[in-house]
């Protein structure tokens, strides 16, 4: 008899167990009863079930990380190599449809062939070079709303596309490089040339002030100023407490020192 309770305690707990699943954070839980899919999403938490009819499924939903190297082509024709990150995650409201109409390796079957083919008709509108240079985030940004557009109704949000890397051709790597190196020099040599045509214009302001100075300094000094600066030196000069000799006709003054 106490085996007998034992052995149905154990079994009662053991049931207890097996139909109640923990739903964790950044994940949902959807339960399969009988082949058949519920509506209903269930958040973090104990959720529980029965074992032998009914399943929970858990579908992660937070950002998740892929990363692709692929070939892309260019408007010229050209194949360019490139290492791209696309970060995503699951909507959780979607989980249930998700499951039902794409399945659990939603990332091959979806994600990336959407991706490939987003990534392919962008990139050929685009020369090679400005994959390398100005025009990467507008591409970057490209290829997110054209992934946008075509997963957000199948349950995805597609945070960001980033070109971690890209491998032109030898050959046009070596040019763009070069051209990069002319445009530095073009932009050095504007900079200084710039500099030296503000100098030159700051000489000619500076001369002129110097002639305009001097023009008002010759026009000031007619017979009248000099003869009232004569008589402003007699004043200051009988002023002195030194014996002084002062001799002058009347215009300017002599002075003679006595000892």
């Amino acid at each position: 008899m106490k085996l007998y309770f034992t052995t149905s305690i154990i079994l009662f707990t053991t049931l207890v167990i097996s139909s109640c699943s923990v739903i964790r954070q950044g994940e949902v839980g959807i339960k399969r009863r009988i082949g058949k899919l519920s509506p209903a999403v269930y958040h973090s938490g104990a959720v529980t079930f029965n074992p032998f009819t009914t399943k929970i499924i858990k579908i992660s939903t937070q950002t998740e990380n892929v990363e692709v190297n692929l070939d892309l082509p260019s408007k010229e024709g050209l194949t360019i190599k490139a290492q791209i990150s696309i970060l995503y995650h699951v909507k959780p409201e979607m989980a249930p449809y998700i499951l039902q109409n794409i399945g659990l390796d939603y990332k091959r079957t979806v994600i990336l062939s959407v991706f490939r083919s987003a990534a392919s008709d962008v990139t050929a509108r685009f020369m090679a070079k400005e994959m390398h240079t100005s025009q990467r985030s507008v591409i970057e940004s490209e290829i997110k709303e054209l992934m946008r557009k075509q997963l957000e109704h199948r349950g995805f949000e597609v945070e960001a596309v980033l070109l971690k890397s890209v491998t032109l051709p030898e050959g046009l790597s070596s040019a763009i490089q070069q051209r990069m190196e002319a445009e530095q020099q073009a932009q050095q040599m504007e900079f200084i040339l710039e500099r030296e045509r503000k100098e030159a214009e700051r000489k000619v302001i500076e001369a002129e002030g110097l002639r305009n100075a001097q023009k008002i300094i010759s026009e000031g000094l007619n017979e009248f100023f000099i003869k009232w600066k004569s008589l402003e030196v007699f004043k200051e000069l009988s002023k002195s407490p030194n014996t002084k000799i002062i001799v002058t006709d009347g215009k300017s003054p002599l002075l003679i020192d006595p000892n």
